[in-house]
Parts: C-alpha cells; sequence; structure tokens
C-alpha cells in the first residue's frame, strides 16, 4: 500500500517562492511511490514564528495529529523551525503518532534505521540545547542576585492601592469585589488586608 505524504514548504520572504522545493519533493515521493495527498506552504513568513503564525505548519500539525497522512515531506530541517527544540518538538510529535518525516536537503528518512538514528541525534542535540539555556539562564539569576538586584516582576501595589483596597473592605465589599474593581488578584488583595 503506496503512503499518504504531505509537502510542507516555506520561504521567509515574499521575493521568494518554493517552486524548486516543490519540484524536488514532487520528484522524490513519485520516485518512492508515495501519493501527495497535500501541499502546504508559508509564504514570507520567519521559520522563528510559532505555529499560530504559519498557518501551513498549524495545517500540517492538525493533519499530523487526526493521521491523516503518513509521511510529512520538507526540502530542509529549516523550513521546519529555527531552533532545534521547535524541530525536536515537532519530530516527537510526528513520531508518537507513528508518521515518518522526510527531510530532502539532510536525507533524513525516520523510515529507515539511519534516518531514525538522525533523529535520535537530534533529540540528543535539542536536550543538550535545553541544559545550556538552563545553564545560562541560572548563572545570570545568581549574577544578579550576588549584585543584590531584585528578582521576579515589579509590584503594583503601591500607597494609593493599599487606601482603595481598606476603603472598599471597610466599606463592606468582599475580597473578590474588590479584587475584580481594582483589577488586581484575590490573593494581593489578601496580602493587603492583611498587611493592615
Amino acid at each position: 500500500m503506496s503512503k499518504r505524504a504531505v509537502i510542507y514548504t516555506r520561504v521567509s520572504t515574499q521575493h521568494q517562492n518554493t517552486e524548486n522545493q516543490l519540484i524536488a519533493l514532487r520528484q522524490t515521493a513519485a520516485n518512492m511511490g508515495w501519493i501527495v495527498v497535500k501541499e502546504l506552504t508559508d509564504n514570507g513568513i520567519s521559520g522563528a514564528k510559532g505555529r499560530d503564525g504559519r498557518p501551513g505548519f498549524n495545517a500540517l500539525h492538525n493533519m499530523v495529529q487526526r493521521r491523516e497522512i503518513d509521511v510529512v515531506m520538507c526540502w530542509d530541517v529549516s523550513r521546519l523551525g529555527r531552533s532545534i527544540q521547535d524541530l525536536v518538538a515537532f519530530m516527537n510529535e510526528v513520531q508518537a503518532v507513528g508518521v515518518d518525516l522526510f527531510i530532502q536537503q539532510q536525507a533524513i528518512n525516520t523510515a529507515t534505521p539511519s534516518g531514525r538514528m538522525v533523529f535520535s541525534i537530534f533529540s540528543a542535540l535539542g536536550e543538550y540545547e535545553r541544559e545550556l539555556i538552563r545553564d545560562r539562564i541560572n548563572a545570570g539569576l545568581n549574577r544578579a542576585r550576588s549584585e543584590g538586584k531584585k528578582l521576579g516582576r515589579p509590584s503594583m501595589v503601591n500607597d494609593a492601592l493599599v487606601t482603595s483596597v481598606k476603603m472598599l473592605r471597610n466599606s463592606g465589599h468582599s475580597i473578590h469585589g474588590i479584587a475584580k474593581q481594582l483589577k488586581i488578584g484575590v490573593g494581593t488583595t489578601q496580602k493587603i488586608l492583611k498587611a493592615a
């Protein structure tokens, strides 16, 4: 039985087109005996944008989740995303539902043992990248603390807000009512009243 394939292409600017990507991928699908059921394209959209900012990529995710296809075809890993983390997340999503991934330029085909090995390497690189980012963030936080900087979101609580909360509470308003009226959290309202 022939595999159902979807071709995904993307270009970053309106001055480019996806025709070369499509020609190569259509030819590969024909050579493999795959049936192309859909061609999805994002024109003039950066790979740094998430699923919400790329309609074609969002449709691709939906087709994968609904298992309407057996293989996702793409010209280059950079067409799928700009970061290793995004790429690995997509690859994991595809693999989790039993859909294969074929990437022409890097010769990745997860239907083959060598393709699965490359996928494992990408997964390891993604984990390594996450660890590096976590270490850099922690180092930055520790440095800021050692310099005496206050971390976290700045407080919106000021004298006027404290006065308003007390006044509304003394007038018989509920804590939830005060929070809603002043557009602050219930927890913030409770802290102000407790401190008073």
